[in-house]
């Protein structure tokens, strides 16, 4: 039995050779690298791993107070796993709904909107930790834990792919998966661009996540085999011939120009190795973006809610302590 910063296993053992099966759980509202690196973890705690997603609440106790995974508890069956820090849901609909840029790589935080956003449907009789907002540090153990490893191989179709790829959802999902289908062997590599680069071409206060953020979320995709961590916007001769591309895709959004208003795919079209891939989603960032804003009061009442929720947990979690003693 897993769930996020804690986890449970059973099934199998070395005894049977029968195989683990792992089993967690959650909201997992508006996935995240957070949620990945728990699956991460679970993963790595058995050989099958099973995912439940709740219609609500992430932290549930039965009506008369208990934990509900006392049974998987006393079993023997539950495992903790460590928590991401400096990520969550909370923190990133803050973001969007105060439009600021303090989240932005290289740009001086504002500390007064970092209260703000730590205060985003926060209830009033304090924090959680779980809800509540912290710093994301990027480190090269995190990197080295979400990287695939695998280097390009004799054979592989080496593709690339360049974008935002903010708050990292089914649309890119989808996409990246009709890329991968396009070749027997193939090695996909995901170009990401500079948070500066971004807000210029899309605007507002995007990209939502910053760099550090948005790669480790495209490294957890199954189908990328390799990031570059800001790459430049217009695909040059110097990076295909580096990375010894064969294919250049783009999906069916919006190419805005250059700075100097040319077409950033100019090269890989002049080599005839451009192909735009549709990836039958409609699902864009603006589209969660939209519904967000739409729902603010919603949101806030939700987050209110789910603290209120893990505080109780605290304080039952803090009485067993007291009673044991």
């Amino acid at each position: 039995m897993l769930r996020n910063g804690a986890a449970g296993g059973g099934g199998g053992s070395a005894a049977t050779n029968r195989p683990v099966r792992v089993w967690c759980d959650g909201c997992y509202d508006m996935v995240h690298y957070g949620h990945s690196n728990q699956l991460r973890q679970a993963r790595a705690m058995g050989d099958y791993l099973i995912v439940g997603v709740h219609t609500d609440d992430d932290i549930t106790l039965t009506v008369d107070g208990k934990d509900t995974y006392e049974e998987v508890k006393t079993a023997g069956r539950y495992r903790e796993c460590k928590r991401t820090q400096g990520v969550s849901t909370t923190d990133l609909v803050g973001r969007m709904l105060l439009m600021t840029k303090a989240h932005h790589s290289n740009i001086d935080e504002d500390l007064d909107c970092r209260k703000h956003t730590d205060n985003f449907g926060k209830g009033p009789k304090g924090r959680s930790p779980w809800t509540g907002v912290s710093q994301f540090l990027q480190t090269s153990q995190k990197i080295i834990q979400f990287a695939s490893g695998k280097e390009p191989q004799p054979g592989d179709t080496i593709i690339y792919v360049a974008g935002a790829f903010d708050l990292f959802h089914i649309g890119h999902v989808d996409f990246l998966e009709k890329v991968h289908q396009l070749a027997e062997k193939p090695y996909i590599i995901a170009g990401l661009h500079f948070d500066q680069e971004v807000n210029r071409y899309k605007g507002k206060n995007y990209p939502i996540m910053n760099i550090h953020e948005r790669t480790l979320s495209v490294l957890a995709c199954r189908y990328v085999s390799e990031v570059v961590i800001g790459a430049p916007y217009a695909v040059t001769a110097d990076l295909l011939d580096h990375f010894r591309v064969t294919l250049v895709c783009h999906g069916m959004t919006e190419v805005v120009p250059d700075k100097d208003g040319s077409d950033p795919y100019q090269e890989p079209k002049r080599r005839g190795i451009f192909q735009l891939v549709d990836s039958g989603s409609n699902l864009t960032t603006d589209l969660i973006v939209q519904r967000i804003i739409k729902n603010r009061l919603e949101f806030e009442a939700r987050n209110q809610k789910k603290e209120a929720k893990e505080l109780a947990v605290l304080e039952a979690m803090r009485r067993l302590e007291e009673e044991k003693h």
